[in-house]
């Protein structure tokens, strides 16, 4: 999973640039607004998600981790693809998305391009319990949930587990963390190595 980049502008394109990382010209999918706000030959730092299809590698790139939170997030509904996704994030910020979902407001979600009533419908019926408006992130069933669950989560959501397995996995390592570790724990990398080995072993919860 590459979950962040950062490197020179080498070129910047209406919905995707190119950064330099280490010698590399990456081509990054974004948003119009990520977009604009860069500039060729400068630095910028980019939450990221990998799209792994038989034909291609696609790299989405976003200003916010909670933008790349809800990209995966909204990917999971049935129907909806990475450039719908992706207009998501371009059309509504997260509180905006959010608040859509808790009041049923799918005239609100069908200004996104490529969104219709039954595509709305169904974003409403199964982010319902999985968006909170205060900050968009996913929800948890338990109280106290950790502050690195929603980047656990969409790295395991990025590598093809789905919301349900993700929710468990992150959990089970959660149990797992000493006093200690709750309160400054692993690095994201080893955090995630932990929810993958409790999905190998257990296989789909």
């Amino acid at each position: 999973m590459i979950s962040l980049l950062r490197g020179r502008v080498l070129e910047v394109h209406v919905d995707s640039l190119v950064l330099d990382v280490g010698g590399v010209g990456l081509l990054v999918s974004c948003t119009p607004q990520t977009a604009l706000a860069v500039r060729t030959g400068a630095e910028a730092t980019l939450a990221t998600t990998l799209i792994v299809r038989e034909d291609s590698l696609t790299l989405y790139g976003f200003a916010t981790t909670d933008q790349r939170v809800v990209f995966d997030v909204v990917q999971s509904v049935s129907g909806i693809g990475p450039r719908t996704a992706l207009a998501v994030v371009a059309t509504m910020d997260v509180d905006e998305l959010s608040r859509a979902i808790a009041d049923d407001d799918l005239t609100a979600l069908t200004r996104v391009p490529g969104i219709g009533r039954k595509g709305a419908a169904r974003m409403v019926l199964e982010l319902k319990d999985r968006l909170r408006p205060a900050t968009g992130s996913p929800t948890s069933s338990e109280v106290g949930s950790p502050p690195w669950q929603g980047d656990v989560q969409a790295g395991l959501m990025s590598l093809g587990w789905n919301q349900r397995q993700a929710d468990w996995a992150v959990t089970q390592v959660h149990k797992e963390l000493s006093p200690t570790d709750a309160t400054a724990p692993p690095e994201m990398a080893e955090l995630l190595r932990a929810a993958l080995r409790h999905l190998d072993r257990s296989g789909s919860p």
